[in-house]
């Protein structure tokens, strides 16, 4: 494929430009609903198991048109279907970008027969750890980190409706003996299944917290008179690994393996899924599977206009680079996705996070925004008050889930509520009329009313997207997940990026590899002044 245009170097682009300066920079959008009484309904997107109301955004149908022009100018479509045929779209490390083949139903997708092989004795062996009876185990334990840890972390208690009752899960990513001195405190070794999840074997992180676990696994085991040694780590531990040779001799018997075209992010539908499919079962994990694998074909098939994660991603394109919004907060209003903020960040930050192009250029513009949040409406009472009052717009991204799996439906209908309420209130705002008419039970006596009214007045105009699930089904979080995934590439191709690779991962370790052992010996030589002193402080 030749190189398409960057972003910036495009016709479209200096349209966009002058749009902005013409309407965009003053868009209000309470009063484009005032002018068009269908903006709800031409602005809202179905895709599968996801509907998306883009209406409350600050853009236009010509807003909409000139985005639309500058995707094709930069060819988005040819770098979609590129990376869906398994061109070696991660430029910098020479290789293809192929985890929607991890989701393609059997025969259908590259490589489908090693897949499905994985797949097929992966579940199987998922299933005969959920037969509690048969196998022993009441607590997984998953040791990984980055994209070995986020995706089963976030997608075991988003599913819980779904999970094995008889069985609990948890989750050590963090170097910090803390977090796995935390979860072994609460283990029975006899009926505890370690998953070491490590595409190398070698990463420190959860390579320390392997070796921590099979020591304490040792020390329990000799305490209760039980058989430890090669068998039972082999029975007690198992690897999702490429590395067989470094996975058996730290005694794991039983792997699973991916490939180098999945990056790590993009792995919780691989081998790394292991958790996820001991959560809730095999039938329930090619559920996942098909949900994303629908949203893949929504997005290679459906026309741009209607395309929900090309759409998503343009408006990032348009609030980042335009706009200059430099952060965007998620707030699901489901307690199920309460580790979906943090996936998300390592999703867009990790794969955007770039500040040269294809080419090795310096951009001139911003990429990734800074991506945060928490559940409603937990949120509400920490940082909605940033949101609605502080000094820098930040577009909010709500997530509502139609139907509950629980039986408290005031409670839901409560939750929704409270949904839609900070999204209009986002879009409304307060005058200083209005705060000035209201009483307001908490404010001092003493105050000038306009001063109190100043204090109460809401700008609005503030942006925001909301999702819509019925369910929290397996098949509508699959479709979620891989929503987020091509909304990512889709910015990143218009941005010229690699969205593939990760080398600001790389620095810190290397670094890190030369100061452990100073911080034994004390040696600061050759360190600058700030890390000299530092080491000098935490050496032990």
């Amino acid at each position: 494929m030749s190189a398409a245009p960057r972003c910036d170097q495009t016709e479209a682009w200096a349209a966009l430009k002058g749009h902005f300066v013409a309407h965009g920079r003053d868009f209000d959008v309470r009063d484009a609903f005032a002018r068009d009484p269908g903006r709800f309904a031409a602005l809202g997107v179905q895709a599968p198991l996801v509907y998306a109301d883009l209406s409350k955004n600050l853009v236009d149908t010509a807003t909409v048109h000139f985005l639309l022009d500058l995707a094709r100018e930069c060819r988005l479509e040819e770098r979609r279907d590129a990376m869906l045929a398994g061109a070696p779209v991660n430029v910098t490390e020479g290789r293809p970008v192929l985890h929607t083949a991890l989701r393609a139903p059997r025969g259908q997708g590259a490589h489908s027969d090693d897949v499905h092989g994985v797949l097929d004795a992966l579940l199987g062996y998922a299933e005969g750890v959920r037969d509690v009876a048969r196998s022993g185990f009441t607590d997984i334990v998953n040791i990984g980190i980055g994209g070995s840890d986020l995706g089963p972390q976030m997608v075991v208690p988003a599913l819980d409706a779904y999970v094995h009752r008889g069985l609990r899960f948890h989750f050590v990513s963090n170097v910090d003996g803390h977090d796995i001195s935390a979860v072994l405190r609460g283990l029975d070794a006899r009926s505890t299944l370690f998953i070491v999840a490590s595409k190398t074997f070698t990463t420190q992180e959860t390579m320390a917290n392997a070796m921590a676990a099979r020591a304490w696994f040792d020390a329990e085991m000799a305490r209760l008179g039980a058989a430890a040694g090669p068998a039972g780590h082999a029975r007690h531990f198992v690897g999702v690994t490429t590395n067989l040779k470094a996975a058996a001799e730290f005694g794991i018997t039983t792997t699973f393996g991916f490939w180098d075209w999945v990056g790590g992010r993009y792995s919780l539908w691989s081998a790394i899924g292991l958790p996820i499919a001991i959560a809730i079962g095999s039938d329930n994990f090619r559920a996942l599977l098909a949900g994303a694998h629908a949203m893949d074909r929504h997005f290679a098939e459906a026309p741009l206009a209607q395309n929900l994660p090309v759409l998503l991603g343009l408006i990032d394109v348009w609030y980042r680079n335009f706009h200059a919004f430099t952060s965007r907060s998620v707030a699901p209003y489901h307690q199920g996705l309460k580790r979906l903020p943090a996936y998300l960040q390592q999703l867009e930050m990790e794969s955007n996070g770039k500040r040269v192009d294809l080419e090795g250029v310096t951009l001139p513009f911003g990429t990734s925004p800074v991506v945060w949040g928490e559940p409603g409406t937990n949120g509400q009472h920490a940082y909605f008050q940033m949101l609605h009052q502080g000094t820098d717009v930040i577009p909010v991204e709500f997530i509502a889930v139609r139907t509950p799996t629980h039986g408290l439906a005031d409670q839901h209908r409560k939750l929704l509520a409270n949904c839609l309420a900070q999204s209009q209130a986002l879009m409304l705002g307060k005058s200083s009329d209005a705060a000035a008419a209201e009483r307001a039970p908490t404010a001092s006596t003493t105050i000038d009313r306009d001063v109190l009214a100043r204090h109460r007045t809401f700008p609005g105009n503030r942006p925001s997207t909301t999702l819509v699930l019925d369910t929290l089904t397996p098949q509508a979080l699959g479709a979620l997940i891989a929503m987020y995934e091509h909304r990512v590439f889709t910015s990143g191709a218009l941005w010229g990026i690699n969205s593939f690779d990760q080398w600001g991962v790389e620095l810190g370790k290397a670094l890190c590899s030369e100061l452990l052992p100073r911080l034994a010996s004390g040696d600061t030589s050759g360190l600058d002044a700030s890390t000299a002193g530092l080491l000098k402080m935490l050496a032990t």
